[in-house]
């Protein structure tokens, strides 16, 4: 379940959902010194409470983690290290009613004796600038939120009435069975889905892993009444029975004194019944040699979409029994190498796979399964023995080789750098983590959890890797060219696939047959970073300063002042007129930045494994290339591409490989999701000048290795660099990095770049809507199977104003919970419901994006309009304690610090990118808000987004399904209302509407 009750307007940094915990506005903390006591007022705090005896034992942590823990034991031994992670999970379903605990997490959100009002938890959650969400794994279930630090006390006896007496009311059970039912239905046509499934439906029968886990209307109410049973009362059962306090594990993060956040959850959590349950066992693998018709398998099945993949899967002894000598880890990062004389690299030349990953993959204490994915190419499609035969073959050279302790000692090295600075993350995500590793780790590991294998064990490792033989291979083979040659239908997502049997020596015989090609073992990494200094910052600056600028580039600098790290952020960004100029130009700039990752992969692969991570990709602009991680070697990776642009030669194999792999994900666009389908026609009808992929789609068969050729050199004629450093770099060092990219692309007499026209300078333009317009654009979905339909309600209210943004923000805030509520909880219309803000290069607006089977694009429409007029009477009947308060948690959202230098260095870009430059954005927002009125707030809404405003501008993309396509006839021939414009052609629209005003108008606003 993915259940959001908390969406952040795209200003906020991202991956703040989820958790328990409370938000703290901390102050920047002074770099940390190895004999440094850190003030107390400067540490979060994390309390741990679990069934475990609460030895004094330290816990392992990160050098550069100055927060403090505490572990305790309640009486009713609830575990608690503050996410709820309970040892359930869909392992226990009773047979006959699959998806029963999946089910359980959905009601627990509904309502408790104690707060019997429905939602009324993520109500408070949402009111107050905070998140819920929940998921059901095999063997556990995890509850999380996050809110404003002063509402957390009130929020978590909320959150504990999950556990203790929560209502599942028969009404609310039969609503949430069709929001399970519908959430099942998003996922029927996923391929990641239907092959999970496929690998569970072929197992072994009576094991709980060949379960189907999500639930659907016909497992959780048409069977059970035909059985005689009550599903409600059968929920009841499965919760009493099971949700026991000895099987839960508590993480709660927050600012206050660790004996205080002690005594929080003493009196909030302590009622919860302790029945000493037993977790759930169920030993034995699911797929084991024993069961002959599960392992030396060949299984060919028919994907979704466009294109052939590999997964070589084999039943493994669980990785974490063995946690502490990472054999996986190990085995995992071998066989997923990309360098030079890899499985990958080998297959890559060949021209037969596009990409490759090896690690360990479903599982529990009990089982767990090591996979080998392979993404292939149509020669590699029909290469599939040679593939599997090479595959082996490298199996075979680590035989040969022996466990190598010094790649065990580089690769412990790695990842010890890696713990001690790992980025901080949301504390949503961080409680949740620690939640689930209490489930599995000794209490001194809940931080580390597998992260530092230490102990080298040749025979440990040599142990798997011996399971990794062809006598209990399972091959999962997919491909659209197997359409009519399978006999057999998987019965939950009706995955249609063909089981052959395969033996030993038949792979014996492809790994004879395959071609005789060089496999070693990888070099020394050269890119371990052995200096992890922190340099001084001897500017103290809050937001990035415009550190040079001349006609080729400008540079912002951002020294870390913040995080400590020694680590570094570099975004440079080719702005190149001639790169998108057609959808021919786009199509070749896209390709030529794949090509770029494609050539440096061998090399950079290295860096990866070490911690620096690069990127190339397009934009709407031209490309740009991001290189964050370590800063020690940093330098020299960005060089090395900056070089690889500099003379970059296509190579006509590669370019065919690269070519196949983008005309297929082009391809496989129309396979998205309805309201994803939506989402696109709306950005599309919004930007100026921007090409549909269907015209690129069109545009590839017709493209040459010499097309690009020619295109590089003009593309890369004329160039303006946006350049952003940050991070462990000093002013020195940025402003050197760039003057050299200056001299390799601008220097001599022939230069490869020369500067841009001023008429060159390229901006994002964004569609102004007519005021009083509603204007509809009805489109038949592009996948004919797709059952769902799908609607995206836009409301375009302003440029970018700090006045007009706190309004909209507060606007969103208020009314996300209720649109949730009534459109998804009581109105049922989807899984899908989301109530989100919208900005496009600085253009503001709110979006209703909902995804249903239960009604076409149209009555969905409706019902948002009906949602909004019930919402205007709960606007005007608002107290103003409720407005304060309301308010204040959006106050509280913007002062929240950024974890990290990618989140930070996200936030800087955009302003960058959209050329705003409002670096200051977050305090400018707030001393808005304090002088906001509720009077100024039901303005707002009176004038830009109350049904029938005047002044109101309206887009609605509706996108219909399978079971709507009847409707899409009739509604696009009714009768339009007299406000009401109907889109009939996308780029006719966008020809005839005036467009507002770049924030990039100029360069002239980069004024040193």
């Amino acid at each position: 379940m993915n259940r959001k009750t908390k969406e952040k307007d795209q200003d906020q940094r991202e991956g703040q959902s989820g958790g328990v915990f409370c938000r703290i506005n901390q102050r920047a903390r002074p770099r940390p010194r190895p004999t440094r006591v850190i003030n107390k007022k400067e540490r979060n705090k994390t309390t741990a409470v679990g069934k475990q005896e609460a030895e004094e034992m330290e816990i392992v942590k990160a050098r550069t983690d100055k927060r403090e823990y505490k572990i305790i034991v309640l009486p009713n031994a609830l575990q608690c290290a503050a996410s709820m992670n309970v040892s359930v999970g869909y392992f226990s379903d009773p047979d006959g009613l699959e998806g029963l605990a999946h089910f359980l997490e959905h009601m627990l959100f509904y309502a408790s004796e104690k707060y019997p009002l429905e939602d009324s938890y993520s109500k408070y959650i949402s009111e107050h600038g905070g998140s819920t969400n929940a998921y059901t794994a095999s063997d556990h279930t995890n509850y999380h939120f996050d809110v404003n630090s002063d509402c957390f006390e009130d929020a978590l006896d909320r959150f504990a009435q999950f556990f203790i007496k929560p209502l599942m009311s028969a009404d609310a059970t039969i609503r949430e069975i069709k929001a399970v039912d519908s959430e099942n239905q998003k996922n029927l046509l996923s391929d990641g889905w239907r092959i999970n499934q496929l690998q569970k439906h072929l197992s072994e029968e009576g094991h709980p892993y060949h379960k189907f886990s999500t639930g659907n209307w016909d497992t959780l109410e048409v069977q059970p009444k035909e059985k005689g049973l009550d599903t409600r009362l059968e929920l009841i059962k499965l919760y009493e029975e099971n949700y026991s306090a000895n099987l839960m594990n508590l993480v709660i993060y927050a600012k206050e004194s660790l004996d205080k956040i002690q005594s929080l959850v003493e009196d909030k959590f302590q009622e919860i019944r302790n029945n000493d349950r037993s977790c759930f066992s169920f030993p034995g693998q699911p797929c084991s040699s024993e069961h002959l018709q599960a392992c030396q398998i060949l299984v060919r099945t028919v994907p979704i979409k466009q294109g052939h993949k590999l997964r070589i899967v084999w039943p493994i002894t669980p990785g974490i029994l063995h946690y502490k000598e990472g054999p996986c880890r190990y085995l995992g990062h071998l066989i997923g190498h990309g360098g030079e004389g890899s499985l990958f690299y080998v297959l890559k030349t060949l021209g037969w796979a596009t990409d490759l990953s090896a690690g360990e993959g479903d599982g529990t204490t009990e089982f767990s399964f090591f996979t080998v994915v392979i993404n292939l190419t149509d020669a590699g499609h029909e290469h599939m023995q040679d593939v599997v035969g090479l595959l082996f073959k490298y199996i075979h050279l680590l035989q040969q080789s022996g466990v190598c302790k010094w790649i065990f000692d580089e690769l412990a090295a790695v990842c010890e750098t890696s713990f001690h600075y790992q980025d901080k993350t949301p504390p949503s995500s961080y409680v949740v983590e620690i939640a689930s590793n209490m489930q599995l780790y000794p209490q001194k590991d809940w931080l580390v959890g597998s992260s530092l294998a230490s102990n080298f064990s040749p025979s440990i490792i040599q142990t798997v890797l011996n399971q990794l033989s062809p006598d209990n291979v399972r091959i999962f083979w997919e491909s659209k060219k197997f359409e009519g040659q399978t006999a057999m239908t998987e019965p939950w997502y009706k995955t249609a696939y063909s089981v052959e049997k395969i033996t030993g020596s038949m792979i014996q015989e492809w790994m004879l047959f395959a071609p005789n090609k060089d496999l070693h073992l990888p070099a020394p990494n050269v890119f371990i970073p052995t200096d992890l200094s922190l340099k001084d910052a001897q500017e103290k600056v809050k937001f990035p300063v415009l550190l040079r600028k001349s006609s080729s580039s400008s540079l912002w600098y951002k020294p870390d002042t913040m995080f400590s790290t020694p680590k570094a952020y570099v975004k440079i960004d080719f702005n190149c007129p001639f790169a998108s100029s057609s959808p021919e130009t786009e199509v070749l700039t896209d390709i030529f930045a794949r090509l770029l990752m494609d050539d440096l992969n061998d090399y950079a692969y290295y860096a990866r494994v070490a911690g620096l991570y690069y990127g190339i990709s397009n934009t709407d602009s031209g490309f740009q290339v991001t290189v964050v991680g370590y800063n020690h070697k940093l330098r020299i990776l960005l060089e090395t591409v900056i070089e690889k642009i500099s003379n970059f030669k296509v190579k006509p194999d590669r370019f065919s490989v690269i070519k196949e792999m983008v005309t297929k994900e082009y391809g496989n666009l129309k396979s998205q999701q309805p309201y994803q389908q939506a989402m696109y026609y709306c950005s599309l009808l919004l930007h100026d000048q921007t090409w549909p992929w269907m015209e690129e789609l069109e545009i590839l068969p017709h493209l040459q290795a010499e097309d690009l050729a020619k295109f590089i050199p003009l593309m890369l004629s004329r160039a303006f660099l946006e350049c952003y450093i940050a991070g462990n770099i000093e002013r020195s060092e940025a402003e050197s990095m760039i003057l050299h990219i200056e001299d390799v692309f601008n220097a001599g007499p022939d230069p490869i770049c020369q500067p841009l026209f001023p008429s060159q300078h390229l901006t994002s333009r964004v569609i102004k809507l007519e005021r009083g317009i509603n204007y509809l654009y009805p489109i038949e979905g592009l996948n004919p199977d797709d059952e769902n339909s799908a609607l995206v309600h836009y409301i375009q209210v302003h440029r970018d104003d700090f006045t007009l943004n706190v309004k909209l923000q507060l606007f969103a805030l208020t009314a996300k919970q209720p649109a949730f509520h009534q459109l998804r909880s009581v109105e049922q219309l989807g899984y899908i419901t989301v109530l989100m803000q919208r900005n496009d290069s600085g253009i503001r607006g709110v979006q209703f994006i909902i995804q249903s089977t239960v009604k076409g694009p149209g009555q969905i429409d409706l019902r948002v309009e009906a949602f909004l007029k019930m919402f205007e009477t709960k606007l005007y009947e608002m107290t103003n304690d409720e407005f304060k308060s309301n308010v204040n948690a959006l106050i509280d959202m913007k002062l929240e610090k950024h974890k990290n230098l990618r989140e930070e260095s996200a936030f800087f870009w955009r302003e960058i990118s959209d050329g705003t430059l409002k670096f200051d954005r977050q305090e400018c927002e707030v001393a808005a808000l304090k002088q906001l009125t509720q009077q100024d707030l039901i303005d707002f809404f009176d004038e830009h987004v109350k049904v029938g405003a005047p002044r109101k501008r309206t887009l609605s993309v509706r996108v219909y399904g399978k079971l709507h396509s009847c409707e899409y006839p009739s509604d696009k021939s009714q009768q339009l209302a007299p406000n009401a414009v109907q889109i009939e052609d996308i780029f006719s629209f966008r020809r005839s509407q005036p467009l507002y005003g770049s924030f990039k108008g100029g360069y002239g606003h980069m004024k040193l």
